[in-house]
């Protein structure tokens, strides 16, 4: 359906579009008007611990310099303590009415808070903070008396930062304008196009036939009246989502109004007007991961309400909504990958661009490695600000990690992993064999290659992973071949960059030994996040609403889907992973080539890579890397259905065959003989 199509639709049912558009512009203005100006202050508050405990070197007499890890524990303690509704009734008595938070400090791994008050009014925002910076300490004291510890090993509860004077938040604002003005839009949309869908089957009805009773006076030209297609929808997609930093947003929308997401969105409506309007229909056998999406759904929902169901704060409020945006972008992915792509071909060209900006995106990351920077940190679009804190490079060993277009050098690890099995099988595909050797292997060198660079374990998982998913399916003179490259290619790195395997060496050498830090803060973090696991088991606190400004990293996403969304997110959860897994499975079953055999290995090997490493690192958080596995969990039931459709047409075949054999055969070959002849071919090349 094009975009004049599109158009003229909404020109014919003028009288939902403009109405509905106008009341949302009016409501928009209403609530720019009287919805008064947020406030808000915050201050800090560190814990020392005691004279007593800390037996301080002769040079020194600060005790700060013994606030050891132990404190954090005591943080948490306290944290709990002043979100509890007996603190709050003890701060209302005091004059504190307006919603506060207390929190970890953000990017810090010591025992520092932050409290935060919002409110309307200016002077008694700041009075509350500085009321609640000092219930703190009290609140800290009595803990402390009641535990009967006697005084002289108290842990001092002391402001570092004192309250600050309250600053506007008028984003708050902005973004409450924007979301009725884009309700109501959406809302007339859809409206149109389903009063053209109920119209359009009562003239067919009439007609008893399947016409199109508005048939175009004139076709535009060029990209006005040219049809578009799902595949060129997900190309623009996946060029904003990997060559535009995932925290570069639109001023109003937030941390969630990316380019991407807000053309993944709007690609979700031309799929509704399409579909509505019986220009597209979803191929057979393709719904496996549209209920998976249905699965994820209803888990966020619940959430949703659990969430709305307890005393959550602002903040949470705006993230749980926030969530539900960035649902909405997954399934319009899954949606338009898996129901949208209506031809094998224009998948096929699809899953190519994916791995040619996958390659661009990993060769950035090369230039971040040896010059030492961030490139994203250059990176300025007209019109977009930042949405999140600017992240330095990170280190570790002698060496920067890279993190390319991404947002942290997990995410670009764990989405070059998932995305080397595609590679490979493009390299290996005989449709592909015309072309020069850079062409169908330059992309696995470069993805393979900046795997390593990232200096992680998630990344050198996620390589094994591939590795020995793929290389069994393999021939012995591919497999052999296979591991003396990856035995030479160590060795390159070796001799190119000294140190690094080494360093990778020891990152699990200490991981196994449990001598790693990052391990042991980890490990702490889960036994810090039991406590809400059992709070609401199972709907969670609200999809998007663990925050690390609220609460801390998990670095796990099954701990951070079950403290988010409960049991029934974390079964979503593995509902998705198993999901692509059966789509791998399946078509290597029915595949009826050699290719197609190693495309389904590839869905298999991605998806077991997606499950794994989503226990290293929070994987759905990061835009960039649940983009691509939402994309590829569509692609894999779209290949699904086509492949299940060629298979029972090969078996309806053979019955007719087998059933007349004294018939000459005919003049022209048969539709089945097509995929035999490509695994001929296929088995030529191998030998």
């Amino acid at each position: 359906m094009s975009l004049s199509e599109i158009c003229a639709v909404l020109r014919r049912r003028w009288y939902f579009m403009v109405p509905i558009t106008l009341l949302s512009l009016f409501a928009g203005l209403y609530l720019n008007r009287t919805v008064p100006v947020a406030y808000q202050s915050q201050s800090s508050v560190a814990l020392l611990d005691s004279r007593g405990v800390a037996k301080l070197a002769p040079t020194f007499g600060n005790p700060i310099s013994n606030a050891g890890g132990s404190l954090i524990v005591t943080a948490d303690v306290l944290i709990r303590t002043l979100a509890s509704s007996d603190s709050a009734r003890d701060l209302s008595t005091r004059g504190v009415t307006d919603p506060y938070t207390v929190a970890f400090a953000a990017n810090t791994s010591g025992p520092l808070l932050t409290l935060t008050v919002t409110g309307t009014d200016r002077a008694k925002v700041l009075n509350e903070t500085t009321t609640i910076t000092a219930f703190a300490g009290e609140a800290l004291k009595a803990l402390q008396t009641e535990a009967k510890v006697s005084p002289v090993y108290f842990v001092q509860a002391t402001p570092v930062v004192l309250p600050q004077v309250p600053v506007s938040q008028l984003k708050s604002r902005y973004q409450q304008v924007m979301g009725v003005i884009i309700l109501g839009v959406a809302a007339a949309f859809a409206l149109s196009f389903v009063t053209e869908s109920i119209a359009l089957t009562r003239r067919r009805r009439i007609a008893g036939a399947d016409i199109d009773p508005w048939p175009a006076k004139r076709i535009p030209r060029g990209l006005w009246g040219r049809r578009l297609d799902a595949t060129a929808i997900l190309t623009g997609y996946m060029a904003l989502a990997l060559f535009i930093p995932s925290d570069l947003a639109l001023p109003a929308l937030g941390g969630v109004g990316t380019p991407a997401n807000v053309f993944a969105l709007l690609g979700l409506f031309w799929y509704l007007a399409a579909w509505l309007t019986g220009r597209i229909r979803p191929a057979p056998g393709t719904r496996l991961p549209r209920v998976a999406m249905c699965v994820l759904t209803v888990a966020v929902l619940m959430s949703y309400l659990a969430n709305a169901g307890r005393s959550s704060s602002h903040k949470e409020i705006l993230a749980a909504d926030r969530g539900l945006i960035g649902l909405l972008v997954w399934v319009s992915l899954v949606v338009l990958v898996s129901a949208g792509i209506q031809t094998r071909a224009r998948l096929d060209v699809l899953m190519r661009r994916v791995i040619v900006m996958g390659t661009v995106v990993a060769a950035i990351g090369y230039y971040d490695f040896f010059t030492a920077t961030n490139i994203a940190d250059h990176i300025n679009v007209p019109g977009l600000n930042t949405s999140v804190a600017q992240i330095t490079a990170m280190d570790r060993g002698s060496f920067t990690r890279p993190r390319s277009t991404t947002a942290q050098p997990l995410e670009f690890g764990g989405m070059l992993a998932i995305l080397v099995p595609f590679a490979i099988h493009q390299a290996f595909d005989p449709v592909r064999k015309h072309l020069s050797v850079f062409r169908r292997w330059g992309p696995v060198a470069i993805m393979g290659g900046a795997l390593p660079l990232t200096v992680s374990r998630t990344s050198i998982i996620g390589a094994l992973l591939v590795a020995l998913i793929m290389m069994p399916r393999w021939t012995p003179q591919r497999r052999w071949s296979a591991i003396g490259l990856l035995i030479g290619s160590v060795a390159c790195f070796k001799v190119i960059i000294p140190g690094l395997i080494g360093t990778i060496t020891t990152l699990f050498a200490t991981f196994l030994n449990n001598s790693d830090s990052s391990t042991q803060a980890r490990t702490v973090k889960y036994s810090a996040i039991v406590p809400y696991l059992t709070e609401r088991p199972l709907f969670g606190r609200g999809f998007g609403t663990f925050m690390p400004d609220l609460y801390f990293f998990t670095d796990n996403q099954y701990m951070m889907t079950l403290a988010e969304m409960g049991a029934l997110g974390l079964v979503a959860l593995l509902t998705l992973f198993i999901a692509g897994i059966h789509n791998g499975g399946a078509i290597r079953r029915l595949a009826r080539t050699e290719s197609d055999r190693e495309l389904g290995q590839a869905f298999f090997a991605s998806a077991v890579v997606a499950l794994v490493i989503s226990a290293t690192f929070d994987a759905l958080g990061f835009p960039m890397f649940a983009g691509i596995f939402f994309l590829t969990l569509g692609a894999g039931g779209s290949y699904l259905g086509f492949i299940r459709g060629d298979a029972e047409a090969g078996a309806s075949d053979v019955p007719a065959a087998t059933a007349t054999p004294a018939v000459a055969p005919p003049a022209t070959e048969p539709r089945t003989a097509a995929p035999v002849r490509r695994e001929a071919e296929s088995q030529l090349v191998e030998s």
